[in-house]
Parts: structure tokens; sequence; C-alpha cells
């Protein structure tokens, strides 16, 4: 993806996860907007005068990190929204095991609460060891990686959504559903 692309893609990621209503945004209950609606609301003096929908298209389509989906005419961020209203998603089954990396001053908070979305709308959880580790080192050197029992928490009643291929989303993780990963 280009220099151009990765911060269009910032931009729309704020819009869409953020603040909508500083581009005059109204996403529906699942966090759709129109593509035209978003790249009019982008649009402006500067970098983004001559954006269209085709770059807002080739941002969703030639990004490596599915940050975003395009159904029609329509675009969603898929995950990482701090927005007031919760963005709703489908529930799903999880993979039996999940991830999650975090500092190891955080790890005594979690071993007694459980993973909460702390200031965003779900948990993000890791299909495997490494997504973990590289989300950990963003908030330490050396991540504690947390192995979540998705299988067992699913039975019992924890509610989990796929972001996309690589995010796995909940509500929140109750303790006894995870450990440190050895």
């Amino acid at each position: 993806m280009t220099a151009r692309l990765t911060e269009l893609s910032r931009a729309v990621s704020h819009a869409l996860r953020h603040e909508p209503w500083l581009y005059e945004l109204e996403l529906d209950a699942e966090g759709w907007v129109r593509i035209e609606q978003l790249a009019d609301a982008l649009r402006g003096p500067g970098e983004w005068a001559d954006l269209t929908v085709s770059d807002i298209e080739e941002m969703v389509t030639s990004a490596s990190k599915r940050r975003h989906e395009i159904q029609g005419v329509r675009i969603r961020a898929l995950y990482g929204h701090s927005l007031p209203m919760k963005i709703a998603k489908n529930p799903t089954s999880p993979p039996a095991v999940l991830f999650h990396g975090t500092s190891p001053q955080a790890w005594p908070q979690i071993s007694a609460a459980g993973l909460l979305p702390m200031g965003r709308q779900y948990v993000h959880l890791s299909p495997d060891v490494d997504m973990a580790a590289a989300v950990g080192s963003r908030k330490t050197q050396v991540p504690v990686i947390l192995r979540i029992d998705g299988e067992a928490a699913h039975a019992a009643g924890v509610t989990f959504y796929e972001g996309n291929d690589k995010v796995w989303l909940a509500d929140a993780v109750p303790p006894e559903f995870i450990t440190i990963d050895s």
C-alpha cells in the first residue's frame, strides 16, 4: 500500500472508528456509511481535495490488515471503535484458543477482573501468538501473552465476534478463562 493510501486509511479509521460527527457522518447501527458520503466528508482543501470513491476502494482492497469492509456502496470499520454508541456485531463461535498481548503491569488487574474493553467497545483478541505479541509490543518491550480458552468461555456464555481473520472481539473475558501462555 502506498504512503498516500496508508494516510487515507488512518483518516478513514478516525472518521469511522472514533469521531464520525467531526465529518458529519451518521453511521448506522452496524457502523455502515455510504462510501460517497465518506469521500465527500474527507474532501476539502489540502491532502484529500481530489479524493474519489475509487481511492477508498483501492485503500480497502490493497490493505494487508483488514480494518475496513466494503459492501455494495457502503463502508465500515471492522473493529477498534471508541464511539459512545456500540456497533452491533453478529455473535459467532470463536477458535478454541485465542491470545492477548499486554504489559506485565496489567496482569494482576486482568487476573482479578478479566479482560475489559478499556475505552473501546470490545476486547481485542488474536487467533495466534505472533499477532498477540506484535500487539502487546505496542504497550511494552516484553509483553505478557495471555491464553484465552475460547471454547470454554463461549460455552459459559461469553459472546465472541469476528473482527476479521486476524482479530476476534469479545464484550469482556472473565479471569477464569485466562492464563499466561508459556
